[in-house]
């Protein structure tokens, strides 16, 4: 085995990772979870906006 075998091996082992990774990532069981956590930065704003002390002083004035 030369160094040009390792590197196929290595292309062949990164290309199989990938499409595990790819398959993971698209399954549906995990589509509600990724969903919920692609809306976490909107719900913290308004979450932020709610609680927010200058929100409040800006709707007193």
């Amino acid at each position: 085995m030369d160094i040009n075998d390792f590197r196929s091996l290595a292309t062949v082992l990164t290309m199989i990772a990938f499409i595990g990774i790819v398959i993971w990532a698209y399954s549906r069981k995990r589509k509600s979870r990724f969903d919920e956590a692609a809306h976490l930065p909107f719900d913290d704003e308004e979450m932020h906006r709610k609680s927010s002390p200058t929100q409040e002083k800006k709707n007193d004035e």
